[in-house]
């Protein structure tokens, strides 16, 4: 058994379906974790106290977004989210829980909530209705594989998984 990584990384294939940041990740500095192309940027910032950040603004750069990527940030709770590639394939589940992040960037997703859940949900906009998603039958719950059965226990500690 082994502990997962606090960042890890889904594929199906050579496309990138989700980044998966835990909650104890432990970097100083600046840690992106997407590249440059991606329409939607993740980084984690650790700074000690006294870090000046300069004041700035961000210029208005003309961008074209094709496809919506969407960022979950899990306050409280277990949620197990299932993921599927651009064929509508089931691919592989895991499961986020308070202080976890997710950058949703391919294919489909689903979710089932195993135990109440707050969580934010950041996205590019705006909402463009019944065109902007496209629904996918669910796995079967017989079917779901989660980290755990991928070698990990599922015993979680201040150090992440056992």
């Amino acid at each position: 058994m082994y502990k997962l990584d606090a960042v890890e990384t889904l594929f199906s294939g050579a496309n990138t379906l989700a980044v998966i940041v835990r909650s104890w990740i432990d970097t100083p500095g600046i840690s992106f974790f997407t590249p440059g192309n991606f329409s939607q940027q993740l980084a984690y910032m650790q700074h000690p106290p006294g870090k000046i950040i300069v004041p700035h603004m961000h210029n208005i750069v003309r961008r074209e977004v094709n496809q919506t990527l969407e960022v979950l940030f899990i306050r409280k709770g277990r949620l197990r989210v299932d993921l599927y590639d651009e064929s509508k394939n089931y691919v592989q589940s895991r499961v986020l829980e308070a202080g976890d992040v997710i950058l949703l960037v391919s294919g489909g997703h689903g979710f089932e909530t195993l135990e109440p859940v707050e969580m934010f949900e950041v996205k590019q906009g705006p909402y463009a209705g019944a065109g902007d998603k496209t629904q996918i039958e669910s796995m079967p719950p017989h079917q779901i594989q989660t980290a755990e059965e991928y070698g990990y226990s599922g015993e979680r500690t201040a150090a992440g998984w056992k």
